[in-house]
């Protein structure tokens, strides 16, 4: 997921909770009306649709917003009835952001299925919510940073209390019902998972089947992510260790981290080459900048092979490569990105207000610490009304899960949380993946087999073949 230079840690950090929505009858009504389109990522044109809805579901009659839909239609003729719904992550990501899922993990699903990727309320194309981003943002402190999202927020005028999760599994079910769909497959990514979970919780009886990828449990807490990052952090740590080739290139790699770390909790303030443009500028890596990298870097784990090379490099002096990584997110992503308003709106309504002090302590590690401590002041800003945690119900859909064993956000045991709340449910682990299985190896093709038959086996020995990449030793890229 992309990240932006003003607040790198609000990467795709999720959570769940079940949510609750009484639907209406079924009513006919005509499909609205669908226009030709081209999105980046995918080839070839789609249909977009914007569907009007409520801006407040208890007052339907007053404001509404347009929830833009991206079809992309089966290839063959005489499709299956029952399309694949696209949940993005975040929470503040598009559907409309993640097309380039057709080329990879729904290539199969696509030739017998309609792909129906979602811009959630507040992303995208469906009024997003976001603040401006600045060059000087890469120069400011942490305390400035937040002032600045302060600003952002009270320069808003949009009623932040309408962009709950509930509301977002709402809009799901007033597109299936534009669309004329009758049942619907769904796959959810990252937050996505959750708020899956909750369509299915609150529309039963519209859900065939669930792709949970990445998933989130119903207790999870956004961002009281700390004990789960330290995780991802410590086994590429012993990785190294046992690999000949990394540990004899950086044999005090901890050390060196730690080094950083407590150096940039403080500011540092560098002057360097801009690893854009080899001009000479003045960067300031801040406590919050520094584990935000590094946190986003574990996702992947090709990625995540590149970060002892970055330590070391950095421990000596030469900071660019860890700053050319920062800014990745910022230089590739285009008008697309996380939504930090929506996400912010989300977060502050159904995860702050279950941040106890007991979790806080238990989960006070590094890479999100920062976040965590300042979370609460922003929502203040926000003052949106808490949405009470409700226990999960139980979800009767079969649903296949999928977690990476090196996952720093939703590792395997958010999904045997998450599945103690499911009838039918089969759990899939990679060991050599992070957060994102979908797209790996031989998993496009389970999820066709999924989705032809939930209630099948499903022979998945040949995710164990996909293999680990390699570190990398020096400026030359990952050893091959």
């Amino acid at each position: 997921m992309k990240t932006r230079s003003i607040l790198p840690s609000l990467l795709a950090l999720l959570v769940a909770t079940g949510a609750t929505a009484a639907g209406g009858p079924e009513t006919a009504r005509a499909k609205p009306e669908a226009r030709s389109c081209h999105l980046p990522g995918a080839e070839g044109a789609l249909r977009c649709v914007a569907i009007p809805v409520p801006l407040d579901y208890a007052k339907p009659d007053t404001k509404s917003l347009k929830i833009h839909v991206t079809v992309a239609p089966a290839y063959r003729e005489g499709a299956k009835t029952d399309p694949l719904f696209v949940l993005a992550g975040g929470p503040g990501q598009a559907g409309s952001e993640v097309i380039l899922l057709l080329s990879s993990a729904l290539k199969r699903v696509r030739a017998t299925r309609d792909i129906v990727f979602i811009d959630q309320r507040g992303t995208g194309l469906s009024g997003k919510l976001d603040c401006e981003d600045k060059p000087e943002h890469e120069t400011m402190s942490d305390a400035e940073l937040v002032a600045e999202v302060k600003r952002c927020i009270g320069a808003s005028r949009t009623p932040f209390g309408s962009y709950t999760t509930a509301s977002a599994a709402r809009d799901i079910e007033e597109v299936r019902r534009a669309l004329g769909y009758a049942k619907v497959n769904v796959w959810g990514g990252s937050y996505g998972t959750r708020l899956g979970q909750a369509y299915a919780r609150a529309y039963p009886a519209s859900v065939r089947a669930m792709i949970l990828d990445g998933v989130a449990a119903p207790d999870q807490v956004i961002p009281a992510g700390g004990r789960d990052g330290q995780a991802a952090l410590e086994k590429l740590f012993e990785q190294c260790a046992r690999d000949a080739g990394c540990n004899k290139a950086y044999p005090n790699l901890r050390a060196e981290f730690d080094s950083l770390a407590a150096r940039a909790e403080g500011g540092l303030t560098l002057s360097i080459a801009d690893p854009r443009t080899a001009q000479p500028v003045t960067f300031t890596m801040t406590g919050q900048r520094f584990s935000g990298t590094v946190h986003s870097i574990l996702y992947s784990p090709a990625d995540a092979r590149r970060l002892p090379f970055l330590v070391h490099s950095a421990y000596q002096g030469r900071w660019e490569p860890f700053i050319a990584r920062h800014n990745v997110g910022g230089d590739f992503g285009g008008e697309g990105g996380t939504a930090y308003l929506l996400h912010l709106a989300v977060v502050c309504a159904e995860d702050v207000p279950r941040m106890t002090p007991a979790l806080m302590k238990e989960d006070a590690a590094l890479l999100t610490r920062a976040l965590a401590e300042r979370m609460p002041d922003m929502c203040k800003t926000m003052n949106v009304p808490a949405v009470p945690y409700a226990a999960p119900a139980r979800i009767e859909a079969p649903v296949l899960l999928l977690s990476g064993a090196l996952d720093p956000v939703t590792p395997p045991r958010r999904a045997e949380s998450a599945a103690r709340h499911m009838t039918h449910a089969r759990h899939l682990v990679v060991e050599n993946a992070g957060h994102g299985v979908s797209q790996l190896g031989c998993a496009p093709r389970l999820l066709r087999e999924f989705l032809d038959a939930p209630g099948a086996t499903l022979d998945a020995k040949c995710l164990a073949e996909i293999p680990a990449p390699t570190f990398q030793l020096g400026s030359a890229g990952p050893q091959p």
